[in-house]
């Protein structure tokens, strides 16, 4: 009986399974090392921060989306990978499916970055500060001295943006296809429950409630680029789906 029982890896498309595994061996290398804290030295060397900040590297914007910050975190984002990007990587192709994935997530920290560039001229008047690197440089912003201090110094980590844009790409691709949602007893169309998702990011962002530490606006720009390469690709999905 069990040789006609298939493996749930089995109908996994090469590109997704190469990135599931970088993932998961890269999670194992923040447990070792940075022992589940993900203000330790990998998390500080992989993790991406504002451009202006003495700890921004260019390689970050790489190699922050195969840093997570938790097990929920990368358990959530491999989930995701597993359920939608073998789908999307056999409709598209590997090459286009490589490159989505990587321009979603790149795209994604650069939208973040806008993002945190208006904060900072919100309280400096400019999108730079002179001696990042020095704590007295904040002391003179007064109540905004911490928010900008976290902006400087707090590392974005997780494949959430690249994962997003994957998410809006299936959305689009194929629209009339049911989903099981948790907590929905009943299936879902894509075409739905994906932007109920996005507006909820919107929300989130603009929110900024407090003790939230999640990058929203990663996320929001990593759906951005995941439609605008529909757009540009003009990609479409089975006609069956429809």
């Amino acid at each position: 009986m069990n040789a006609y029982r298939q493996s749930p890896f089995a109908n996994l498309t090469p590109v997704v399974k190469n990135l599931l595994i970088i993932n998961v061996i890269c999670f194992l290398v923040f447990l070792l090392f940075d022992h589940g804290n993900p203000g330790g030295p990998v998390s500080s060397l992989f993790g991406v921060y504002y451009f202006n900040s003495p700890n921004f590297r260019m390689w970050q914007i790489i190699t922050y989306m195969f840093m997570h910050g938790g097990w929920a975190h990368i358990l959530f984002n491999m989930f995701a990978l597993f359920s939608f990007g073998p789908i999307i990587e056999n409709t598209i192709g590997s090459k286009k499916f490589f490159n989505l994935y990587f321009i979603c997530g790149i795209g994604a920290i650069f939208f973040q970055m806008l993002i945190q560039a208006i904060e900072v001229y919100q309280i400096t008047g400019a999108i730079t500060i002179a001696h990042p690197a020095l704590e007295s440089s904040y002391y003179q912003f007064g109540d905004q001295a911490q928010k900008l201090y976290d902006i400087y110094h707090a590392s974005v980590v997780g494949a959430s943006g690249a994962i997003f844009g994957l998410l809006v790409v299936f959305g689009m691709l194929y629209p009339n296809l049911e989903l099981m949602i948790m907590f929905i007893p009943v299936p879902v169309k894509a075409k739905y429950i994906i932007p109920v998702y996005i507006v909820l990011e919107v929300y989130l962002g603009f929110s900024q409630f407090s003790g939230d530490n999640v990058a929203h606006f990663a996320h929001l720009g990593g759906a951005l680029l995941g439609f605008i390469m529909v757009k540009v690709w003009r990609l479409q999905g089975p006609r069956k789906f429809y």
